[in-house]
């Protein structure tokens, strides 16, 4: 598998390429992980009830929730490291890690209740919401680098800055809730 688009960026300004390829690998399994806890939310709503069984759809939560945690854990310290080495001269740029859209604004309580889940709804909304910011975020870095607008090296770190805000602690604290 090559390397998505948003990962020319984070090479192109890596003070040192193993931290810039550390931070990729974690991406890439985050963003892997959150597409997948996504989707299976996305298709309960849709009526899929796959897994068959209540208790099979509560387990493919609980598996769901405990990849992306990991994923979550693996990718703190080489976040926490690009952004040391990344850090700007001037604290200027404008984030490219957006706020939540409409789409991603969802009642998960009705969803949950039809597919038989014992989930608490607020935990689901929170976590739901903040991996589909990253998707998105991450699909327009991507376009950006592709239509060779990259972020410059401020816009960057505030970008990288605000993904580790909100996925870091909050984000975190639900899933190891519905991982529990």
């Amino acid at each position: 598998m090559s390397d998505p688009g948003w990962a020319d960026a984070i090479s192109a300004h890596a003070a040192e390429q193993g931290s810039a390829g550390r931070l990729i690998a974690g991406l890439v399994t985050l963003e892997r992980e959150a597409l997948s806890f996504c989707r299976l939310l996305e298709r309960w709503a849709r009526g899929d009830a796959d897994p068959a069984t209540p208790d099979g759809r509560r387990a493919a939560l609980q598996e769901a929730a405990e990849k992306v945690e990991a994923a979550l854990e693996g990718v703190e310290s080489p976040l926490s490291r690009y952004l040391l080495e990344l850090e700007p001269e001037r604290a200027e740029g404008s984030s490219w890690f957006g706020e939540p859209g409409q789409a991603e604004l969802v009642d998960w309580e009705p969803v949950l209740s039809r597919a038989g889940v014992q989930a608490e709804p607020h935990r689901v909304a929170a976590a739901y919401l903040e991996l589909a910011v990253l998707i998105r975020a991450l699909e327009g870095l991507s376009a950006a680098v592709g239509f060779e607008a990259s972020p410059d090296r401020g816009s960057l770190w505030a970008g990288l800055f605000d993904l580790r805000e909100n996925l870091l602690g909050r984000a975190q604290d639900d899933l190891r809730a519905l991982a529990a």
